[in-house]
């Protein structure tokens, strides 16, 4: 039975030596596969979450974006 309640399969292409690694080492901590990829791709993904954070900072420090004030939202959304 799986973890969660919304899953999706998935088929993906690894590289020899990164499949030959995922393997021993779901073997050697005796977990599944599936399972150690999904949990080094959510802390890959925190990874780039703050990259894009630091992209978004830099074009705002050098003016390519601009913030909208909250007062201004508030009032386009009427509140």
């Amino acid at each position: 039975m799986n973890r969660y309640i919304n899953v999706k399969k998935m088929s993906i292409t690894l590289d020899t030596n990164v499949a030959e690694e995922l393997n021993t080492l779901a073997l050697e901590l005796g977990e599944k596969k599936s399972h150690l990829i999904e949990k080094a791709l959510t802390h890959y993904f925190d990874l780039l979450d703050e990259k894009v954070a630091d992209k978004r900072l830099k074009e705002l420090e050098e003016g390519k974006v601009r913030t909208t004030p909250a007062e201004e939202v508030w009032k386009e959304l009427g509140l």
